[in-house]
């Protein structure tokens, strides 16, 4: 059911709620948090198309949130709120609710989104583009127990990773270190298989990869040894191998959603390794609300270099 809502209230929109779970016969809530999506026009399909997808495992109440503040004196000094209210249909198991922001109003959009909050629940706010650079001191950051950027969706990652490291508050994660989590997964599992001593890592990632980045910072936090990162064709992360005095620990995975798995004194394995999208990806970051110590540790760790000789 879809109601739209022209020059409207917080109230109004929370009463077209409650109207429109009971007319599709869905008085109760039953939701588990909100997940506020602050983006824009050009972006906001995509957007609350994953976002759908992941309520499917998250029950949501989706609050998009579309900024318009005008282009004029006129129409910045003017405020103005339009809503979309759509309850049931294919935008996921919850509620959305699309809330253009028009003028003075677009420059707090918290007034407008705590009344819609879900009473109780935990907050997600998730900038898909264009997110600040203090999370945490952004007004609707403020209200969250999990701020998600992207750094892969910027003109220059590795320079938003340095920002990201400067911002860090307990709550904060990034998509470039969700990604990374099926590699980090198959690399622990299969240093416990190996029982050696890592020497050196190389990472193999298209340029400028984010996760890739991230990855290389990992292995320095965790392994404390030295790290060269080799430019691919991509996509994302295509290898990475790990040096030990029995032989390399490696995962290859050139394209496509196999990689084949090199363990010394072991026979190669092929593993599922696809490229997620951005509906899985956002759906693992729901699962957990508590701070990711693992990602902050990453993020402002130093990369040591790696020498030839110390790769030989």
């Amino acid at each position: 059911m879809n109601t739209d809502l022209t020059n409207t209230t917080s109230s109004k929109i929370n009463a077209a709620l409650v109207q429109a779970r009971r007319a599709i016969g869905s008085p109760a809530v039953g939701m588990v948090l909100t997940l506020v999506i602050v983006t824009d026009e050009a972006n906001h399909y995509d957007a609350l198309k994953a976002a759908g997808e992941a309520s499917q495992e998250h029950p949501s109440r989706i609050l998009v949130v579309i900024k318009r503040p005008g282009r004029t004196p006129r129409e910045r000094g003017s405020s103005r709120l339009d809503a979309e209210v759509r309850v049931g249909g294919g935008d996921g198991s919850g509620e959305t609710v699309l809330l253009r922001l028009r003028g003075e109003i677009a420059q707090h959009p918290e007034s407008v989104v705590l009344p819609l909050l879900l009473p109780d629940a935990p907050v997600v706010v998730w900038w898909p583009v264009d997110a600040p650079d203090h999370p945490v001191r952004d007004p609707l950051g403020r209200l969250a127990q999990r701020r998600i950027t992207d750094a892969y969706a910027v003109e220059r990652p590795l320079r938003e990773l340095v920002a990201r490291a400067a911002s860090y508050a307990p709550g904060d994660t990034d998509l470039a270190w969700t990604r990374l989590t099926p590699w980090r997964s198959m690399l622990a599992a299969a240093l416990d298989q190996a029982r050696a001593a890592v020497t050196s890592a190389v990472v193999e990632s298209e340029a400028d990869n984010p996760s890739a980045e991230l990855l290389a910072r990992w292995f320095a936090n965790r392994l404390k040894v030295p790290v060269e990162q080799v430019v691919t064709d991509g996509p994302v992360v295509t290898g990475v191998r790990l040096r030990t005095a029995a032989g390399d620990i490696h995962i290859d995975r050139p394209d496509g959603p196999v990689a084949t798995l090199s363990i010394p004194g072991q026979p190669d394995r092929t593993l599922a390794l696809k490229v997620r999208g951005t509906a899985e990806l956002i759906a693992e970051e729901l699962r957990r609300l508590d701070p990711d110590e693992a990602y902050a540790a990453a993020l402002r760790a130093t990369v040591p270099s790696a020498t030839p000789g110390q790769l030989g």
